[in-house]
């Protein structure tokens, strides 16, 4: 809408310093508050001069005319009826048919209503269709006779008004095309995440539902019977081997074998011979997937075992801890009570075989040990048969002696003999005594030295078998050594030996459980929508770069 700008306000003041000329005054720009004094001073009546200076300056610059006063005061009034935008268009176009000058909607609605033309009339749109020719013509005729009426100045000019051209400036042909670009967009986008949607449907959502229908109303209610059980050693151990007595890594490789051995193909055909675990599981109320089949095999069996049957070993702090599922609770609590005392059996044959070695080494010495001390001990005795000696040593011992005592008195005689011939009148008799004396001295010492070279020459010498006699009794002393050894190494295997021994002991004792622990539907929902997911991701990246290398 386009409003004409308002007149502006004149007034003359004369110059006060030179009143008598005829020249005009400056014209100066009224303020507003000068033009509301003005307008609310009266005039003075008897003053005929500044009535006529008043005049001459009401007529200088350029004022509103009444008629423009009435025209704005009608568009005032009819911007307070609220016309909407469509009416006051109609209203243009209208006043365009009918070549109405109006400068504005508004405008247009006053024009028409003073020609008596209603602006709101609903017409006919080809009505508003001018000819060319016609559409010329009139505005200049009417031109014409408007020519001769004196109108004061317009502050806007009026201009032809034309109709809406069909063609599009290249801004709304722009808008247009982005508009369109981004209905397309949209409509790839909603297109692509309604097949994102399928396909997540059919590959994930579609199987997740199937598998929590299973768990949830399908699975069979499996019950679990758990127990924990650790393998000691005795305690008297001594040396490195007291040092990790007490803890868990000197039981921990037969807490491996007995592990081993529960979890094995063994320990299910001995539980199945025992208890019947093939039976329990082919039971007709299972259901299809968790049920063995009548005739199955030992791999399905074994498959059905290592399922519902989990050991953990810790190896922290020595313990295994083990898990035992069965339809039945009765039935949990009597397979773990089988596979406890398998284990303990398991515990006690691995250590029997190394004590029984050790023992066995240990009896076979000391047997060799006794029956060589034996042998020298009978050696012995039959030496000493036959020297008919008791003692040897002895006998020898009591020759010399003997030889030693002979020999002094027979100095003791010679000494005697000498003093008495040393006198020179000796007395003839004790002569003769004392020489008897040391005759028989001399014999006597002669006979044992003979007794004494015949014990220590031969072979059948005294000398001779007391040596035999020593030697026999140092191989009886080493015979009593290595027999008093091979005690020692009996005691010492036979402590070894216990403390090689393992015991089993339960910790925890399985007991019947009351609900259900297994199936976990929630859980294994959540984990089956998590691996379907993982899936297709997988299968959708890979396609999307299988996909960019073609392409590329």
């Amino acid at each position: 809408m386009t409003t004409k700008p308002k007149a502006k306000k004149f007034r003359i003041r004369r110059n006060p310093a030179n009143p008598a000329e005829g020249g005009a005054a400056p014209i100066e720009k009224a303020t507003p508050a000068e033009d509301m004094a003005q307008s609310a001073a009266p005039a003075p009546a008897t003053d005929p001069s500044a009535r006529a200076r008043a005049d001459q300056a009401a007529m200088q610059g350029q004022v509103s005319s009444a008629r423009e006063t009435s025209a704005e005061t009608e568009i005032d009034a009819i911007k307070k009826e609220g016309l909407t935008g469509r009416q006051l268009r109609m209203a243009r176009r209208v006043a365009q048919k009918h070549n109405l000058p109006a400068t504005s909607d508004y405008d247009a609605v006053r024009l028409l209503r003073q020609n008596g033309i209603d602006p709101l009339k609903r017409s006919n749109m080809l009505e508003l269709v001018v000819p060319k020719n016609e559409a010329e013509t009139k505005p200049a005729a009417k031109k014409d006779e408007k020519s001769d009426k004196v109108q004061l100045p317009q502050t806007v000019a009026p201009q032809k008004q034309t109709l809406p051209s069909t063609e599009l400036s290249p801004a709304e042909r722009r808008d247009r095309e982005i508009g369109q670009i981004q209905r397309d967009i949209a409509k790839r986008r909603r297109k692509k995440l309604l097949l994102l949607m399928t396909r997540l449907s059919a590959f994930v959502f579609l199987p997740t539902l199937i598998v929590g229908w299973y768990f949830y109303v399908i699975a069979t209610p499996m019950y679990s019977s758990k127990s924990e059980f650790l393998i000691l050693q005795a305690d008297n151990a001594s040396g490195i081997g007291g040092l990790l007595s007490g803890t868990q890594f000197a039981t921990s490789q037969d807490s491996i074998a007995v592990q081993s051995y529960l979890e094995s193909k063994d320990g299910m055909l001995r539980l199945d011979r025992d208890v019947g675990f093939k039976n329990e599981f082919a039971q007709l109320w299972i259901d299809p997937i968790q049920r063995l089949p009548v005739d199955a095999s030992n791999e399905e069996a074994y498959k059905t075992y290592s399922r519902n049957v989990k050991i953990g070993y810790d190896p922290t702090e020595g313990v295994i801890r083990m898990e035992v599922i069965a339809p039945d609770p009765a039935v949990a609590t009597e397979f773990s009570e089988k596979l406890i005392s398998y284990a303990e059996e398991r515990v006690n044959n691995l250590s029997v075989e190394k004590r029984a070695d050790q023992m066995k080494d240990a009896e076979e010495g000391l047997d060799i040990a006794e029956e060589k001390r034996r042998e020298a001990q009978e050696a012995l005795i039959e030496l000493q048969i036959k020297g008919a000696l008791l003692d040897p040593e002895g006998v020898i011992a009591s020759l010399r002696s003997r030889i030693n005592t002979v020999e002094v008195q027979l100095q003791e005689k010679e000494l005697q003999l000498a003093a008495l011939l040393d006198n020179p009148r000796p007395n003839r008799a004790k002569v003769e005594g004392a020489r008897g004396d040391v005759q028989r001295l001399s014999d006597l010492l002669v006979q044992l030295n003979a007794e004494m070279t015949d014990a220590s020459n031969g072979e059948n010498s005294l000398a001779r078998l007391a040596v035999r006699i020593q030697m026999a009794q140092a191989d009886l002393a080493t015979r009593d050594a290595m027999l008093q050894a091979s005690l020692q190494q009996m005691e010492t295997t036979r402590m070894e030996a216990n403390r090689q021994v393992r015991y089993l002991t339960t910790s925890v004792y399985p007991v019947e459980s009351e609900e259900p622990a297994y199936p976990r539907a929630f859980e294994n929902t959540i984990l089956a929508f998590l691996v379907f997911s993982g899936i297709y991701l997988m299968i959708s990246l890979t396609a999307s770069i299988l996909r960019e290398q073609v392409s590329s």
